[in-house]
């Protein structure tokens, strides 16, 4: 056993996965990517967190917005709008090939896991970059402006409706692939990345055969968490926690992760959940040295647990 497998979405997983990525060996890290945020857009086939991910990987993301593409142009958007066309969800000129480029693939038959392996093997990046479930999944948002789907409540509506409840409309009958599969029964040790609990990592946990393997994990599972004094670095994590009425703090994190974690990497000087192995650093990751250094803090926990 020697790979790291990170379950992972959104910002703040993939600059995990990045720093990771720069530290382990090279072929030793697979990531499984949150696709309850998939959707079908303009009849294009969109990935955002796979996307993210691969973006930030390949230094070819877009710094200033935090998501899409570095040097972007948006002549098609300009395009759209003037043909009254839904603007809501922004696609930048480069970013529209990868969608294009998927949207024709998935057409033509192939599963998503080999056209994200086609994408990283065109960018010469060195890891597993897996999509959760060849399957579909969908987050929907139980929410005071009725049921959303994901993007709906995150991108349209700017996650302003309150939420109630949370479903992965799919995800019981999804089926991981036998590369994910493969990455978690041949893992020395498993990260929850610092992602949204409930946006971002459930949906890949609400497929029983994943939430299984780590219940039934004989390596070490941590976590980092994704709040720093409380609040989220981005996103909408301590909303939702105060709409679901959990208190914002490493130990409700836990909690929801009880049965499937072995510790957990906290922020400076935030509250120590009890019952697990910690670590503690500063979990702001600005740049590539803190990504690298968190990931470092990261892999000395697993190493006390013995992975």
């Amino acid at each position: 056993m020697t790979g790291v497998v990170v379950l992972t979405g959104g910002v703040g997983g993939a600059k995990l996965v990045d720093g990771l990525y720069r530290t382990l060996p090279a072929g030793t890290l697979s990531a499984i990517v949150n696709t309850g945020d998939d959707f079908v857009h303009l009849g294009l086939s969109i990935s955002p967190d796979i996307d993210s991910l691969l973006y930030l990987l390949s230094n070819q993301a877009n710094r200033a917005l935090g998501w899409g593409r570095e040097g972007e142009s948006w002549n098609f958007m300009a395009a759209l709008r003037g043909l009254g066309g839904p603007d809501w969800f922004n696609l930048g000129d480069g970013d529209l090939a990868l969608h294009v480029v998927r949207s024709e693939a998935l057409r033509s038959g192939k599963t998503l896991t080999a056209i994200t392996a086609q994408f990283t093997a065109a960018w010469s990046l060195d890891l597993a970059v897996l999509p959760m479930s060849d399957g579909s999944v969908a987050t929907w948002l139980d929410t005071d402006a009725g049921a959303l789907p994901f993007q709906d409540y995150f991108v349209a509506r700017q996650c302003k409706p309150a939420v109630h409840a949370i479903r992965y409309v799919g995800a019981e009958q999804a089926e991981p692939s036998a590369a994910v599969v493969d990455a978690l029964a041949t893992a020395r040790a498993i990260v929850l990345a610092p992602s949204n609990p409930w946006l971002s990592v459930d949906p890949i946990l609400a497929v029983p055969a994943i939430r299984q393997a780590l219940r039934d994990r004989r390596v070490p599972v941590i976590a980092i968490s994704p709040l720093v004094q409380g609040k989220a670095v981005k996103g909408p994590t301590a909303k939702l926690m105060a709409e679901l009425g959990i208190d914002p703090t490493n130990a409700a994190i836990a909690a929801h992760y009880d049965g499937l974690i072995d510790g957990m990497v906290i922020h400076d000087g935030d509250d120590v959940p009890t019952g697990l192995a910690t670590a503690a650093t500063d979990t702001l990751m600005h740049d590539e040295g803190d990504r690298c250094r968190v990931a470092e803090v990261a892999m000395a926990l697993i190493a006390r647990l013995g992975g």
